[in-house]
């Protein structure tokens, strides 16, 4: 017998007992984007390695430990997106997209990194993404992340999360703001853990979101970027935060939030929760105004964020918000008696033709009442319409109720549409 073949560590199946969440989640997500004039853009799942050396930054986790990358039979470096900004862009400039327009996208789909599979973080997982271009002034950050929000409201878990917000100013601010910070910690590197010190001068602002206790404690003194703002910088931060506060949302300062990728300027944002333990981020994001340029185009401001489906998903399943999700089947047509299931099926058909959004499942199989009853509870429908020998005579169906304590009832055929709309 031949060795049963498995799924690649940190690449899940998604089950047909989950897909019904998942489908959920997707829903919300293309429904909110579409909410405010968002078009969904698709982009292919493997790239020109360059396009993220370029973007994300060589000294980034991403590029030196967690890419997935290759040579294909021309000897061209090619990788498996682990994010979608940089895809995006891309596109944009291909496309002729940018450049002196305005554009709102929004993209959904698999992105890959080759790191330690954890709770809410997988090899391959899922993210949203939304990314708006030629929009250089704070209402663009302050709307994104309000459409962000709105998600959390529509989904049931806006109480479980907080915004955390904070401003790495221009690209000119933070290089002063990095000669500082290098020669801070250069004074205190015995006190640093090894990742700190190899950061230390290829990339030291992402030393300020390490999670070693010791290294935070340094920190504690440390410069802060703030304080290298410009005013302009201060006033398109300040604009973002009148914004949100109008508009009722909440935040919280946070001057150690810098982001994971090389490419952010100014406003950078997280949802964190403590739901997912020590995996807290929910989603992120930012504004990005030279990664355009960087990747071939003519410069052109950005904003984006993303947020992982998997998260989402363990989440709303650990907060019992899952619990009213529509049933991947609404009717269950259980059928009793020679030649029944042929006038059952054409009925089926008619059904499905008058009430477009219902989910009917007619009973395959043969086997008594008792078997088709328990095929009918196991399925999830909130009904099962009955069709035996006595309902075909005399043109009617008999209605039981799976889930809900009533009558069984019955109604002739061509009443069961009506009925039927009032499931949905």
């Amino acid at each position: 017998m031949s060795k049963a073949i498995q799924a690649i560590r940190g690449m899940n199946d998604c089950l047909p007992n989950e897909t019904n969440i998942w489908q959920m989640v997707e829903t919300v997500l293309r429904r909110v984007a579409s909410n405010y004039g968002f078009s969904e853009i698709r982009m292919p799942i493997v790239e020109s390695t360059a396009l993220f050396k370029r973007s994300i930054g060589e000294v980034t986790d991403i590029v030196e430990k967690e890419m997935y990358t290759f040579e294909d039979r021309n000897g061209d470096s090619l990788t498996l997106r682990p994010e979608g900004t940089a895809s995006c862009v891309r596109a944009g400039n291909q496309h002729g997209l940018l450049y002196n327009q305005e554009q709102r996208l929004w993209y959904m789909g698999p992105m890959f990194r080759h790191e330690r599979p954890q709770k809410g973080r997988y090899r391959q997982f899922h993210q949203f993404g939304i990314e708006a271009f030629g929009f250089a002034s704070a209402d663009i950050d302050a709307e994104i992340i309000m459409l962000s929000a709105r998600l959390w409201r529509e989904l049931g878990i806006e109480d479980v999360v907080t915004l955390e917000l904070n401003s790495l100013g221009s690209n000119e601010e933070r290089a002063k703001y990095r000669e500082a910070l290098i020669e801070y910690l250069t004074l205190h590197q015995e006190k640093l853990d090894e990742d700190s010190k190899r950061r230390m001068h290829s990339n030291p602002l992402r030393v300020l979101d390490s999670k070693n206790s010791e290294v935070q404690a340094v920190l504690v003194d440390a410069p802060k970027l703030s304080d290298y703002l410009t005013q302009e910088s201060q006033q398109h931060f300040a604009s973002l935060c009148q914004r949100l506060e109008a508009a009722g949302i909440k935040y919280v300062l946070n001057d150690r939030l810098v982001r994971g990728l090389d490419y952010y300027n100014r406003t950078v944002f997280e949802w964190v929760t403590s739901s997912l333990g020590a995996q807290g981020t929910i989603c992120a994001g930012g504004r990005y105004d030279g990664l355009v340029e960087q990747l071939g185009g003519k410069a052109t401001p950005a904003f984006g964020f993303a947020l992982g489906i998997e998260r989402l998903v363990l989440m709303l399943t650990s907060l019992d918000k899952a619990q009213n999700i529509r049933p991947q089947v609404d009717v269950y047509v259980a059928m009793l008696g020679d030649g029944v299931d042929i006038k059952a099926n054409q009925l089926a058909e008619q059904w499905r033709d008058k009430v477009q959004d219902i989910r009917i499942q007619c009973h395959c199989g043969g086997g008594n009442f008792k078997k088709q009853m328990k095929r009918a509870d196991k399925s999830g429908a909130s009904i099962a319409i009955i069709l035996g020998e006595d309902e075909i005579a005399t043109q009617k169906v008999t209605i039981k109720y799976l889930r809900e304590r009533k009558e069984q009832q019955s109604m002739d055929f061509n009443q069961v549409p009506a009925f039927l709309e009032t499931l949905l």
